[in-house]
């Protein structure tokens, strides 16, 4: 399979619906290993006079070290068929199990950005900034940061510690033939 490249402003589909509905599979390398985790909180826009996609790592996850030690990631998207791969590669950490091998996913780069030859689009992109979030950010309701921070991190979102905002500019978007 190949992929052909498009711009942001060329992409003609819901992004509300690629991030609440799709999620992605968020994947960045680290000494040769690719440890890819699901992404359903993230945001797109422009920043900086760049496009950029916002995305929210938990402090605790294990994919945040090759997040960390690398200046790139992706952001792939997977059809309908990949589905129960992404509810795994959300609730396994990398730190217990290959998750790129248990998935049956093969790595591929571009730019020295790693991402799915099984992919139907793929986001590449260079982190500009990664600032946390801390209980001050919070304005107003506590019952909000309470439910989604503190105590143990679920696999459905709430508990565990403030997330980190990673701010990368989307430099190509890789959309399968």
């Amino acid at each position: 399979m190949s992929f052909h490249s498009i711009k942001p402003a060329e992409l003609d589909e819901n992004l509300f619906n690629l991030i609440s509905k799709d999620w992605f599979l968020m994947s960045a390398e680290k000494e040769g290993r690719v440890n890819p985790m699901t992404v359903a909180w993230a945001t797109m826009g422009i920043l900086w006079q760049k496009p950029v996609v916002i995305c929210a790592v938990r402090p605790e996850r294990f994919t945040r070290e090759f997040l960390d030690a690398s200046n790139v990631f992706s952001l792939s998207v997977f059809d309908k068929s990949w589905r129960k791969m992404l509810g795994y590669c959300g609730t396994v950490s990398g730190r217990d199990e290959d998750k790129v091998e248990k998935s049956g996913l093969t790595v591929v780069h571009q730019d020295g950005v790693p991402y799915f030859e099984e992919n139907r689009m793929a986001f590449l992109c260079r982190k500009l900034c990664v600032t946390p979030l801390t209980e001050q950010d919070f304005l107003g309701d506590t019952a909000f940061t309470g439910k989604w921070y503190g105590g143990e991190n679920n696999a459905d979102g709430t508990g565990g510690g403030y997330h980190l905002l990673y701010i990368a500019e989307i430099t190509n978007i890789l959309v399968k033939d």
